[in-house]
């Protein structure tokens, strides 16, 4: 993680709160320092409890949650909390497991990266998922229906024969792209650059890991079909 000090004229001004919550000071004092030279208030927690109270407090537009802290309330259980409340989160895993990953989207994590991480990247998730999370405020397209499932872009709300399907802003937007392309097979790397972003870095699988979550939440009635060696085709 050692890298140069990032560039002070990058700096930009009012880019709203971030609440850091993690238990290692390097680690902490490292996100604060990159985050507040890209002009974002940061607020750091080192427990569940008080990055709860940090949320609750000042309403921030992003939580950057570490998985293994300390307390009664870990890095999962303050996610799930987040997730019903509306705020994004970046999970942050000391662990390259795919358990925790799964387990951390499927409680509402709209990313994750593991450690050790380049602070670039992190602070790169955080201005994608917070573009995410604006183009979802806006109108858009009309209803896509696929069988019986509809995918509402203008209010961000996708139904499952008319029954609201809760899904985090990265699925949803995953859904909405493949809608978009019916009946087109889509490759993870044109997924991973529409969806995530063309300058997101990781691995291809964490396309599969999504098309898992949108599996198991929409059942039979998503006709998504996986291409081997290639990719996925909606309907």
């Amino acid at each position: 993680m050692n890298e140069p000090g990032p560039d002070r004229s990058a700096r930009v001004a009012d880019a709203g709160t971030v609440v850091v919550v993690e238990d290692d000071p390097h680690i902490a004092d490292l996100v604060d320092l990159y985050l507040r030279r890209d002009g974002f208030r940061v607020l750091l927690a080192t427990d569940g409890d008080r990055g709860a109270e940090l949320v609750t407090q000042h309403d921030p537009r992003l939580v950057v949650l570490d998985v293994g802290l300390p307390g009664a309330t870990d890095g999962f259980d303050l996610c799930r909390r987040l997730h019903r409340d509306g705020v994004p989160v970046i999970m942050l895993t000391a662990r390259d497991d795919e358990v925790d990953r799964v387990l951390g989207l499927e409680l509402g994590a709209d990313d994750y990266v593991t450690k050790p991480f380049s602070p670039r990247e992190l602070v790169a998730r955080v201005h994608a998922v917070l573009r995410r999370s604006a183009h979802a405020t806006l109108p858009s397209s009309p209803t896509a229906r696929i069988g019986d499932i509809e995918v509402d872009t203008a209010r961000h709300e996708v139904r499952r024969a008319s029954v609201p399907v809760a899904l985090t802003s990265r699925e949803f937007d995953l859904l909405a792209h493949l809608a978009a392309h019916p009946g087109l097979v889509l490759s993870r790397r044109q997924l991973l650059d529409e969806v995530w972003g063309a300058g997101w870095v990781g691995d291809e699988r964490t396309v599969d890991v999504h098309v898992r979550q949108l599996r198991k939440k929409l059942g039979d009635d998503l006709p998504l079909t996986t291409i081997r060696n290639v990719g996925y085709r909606l309907g």
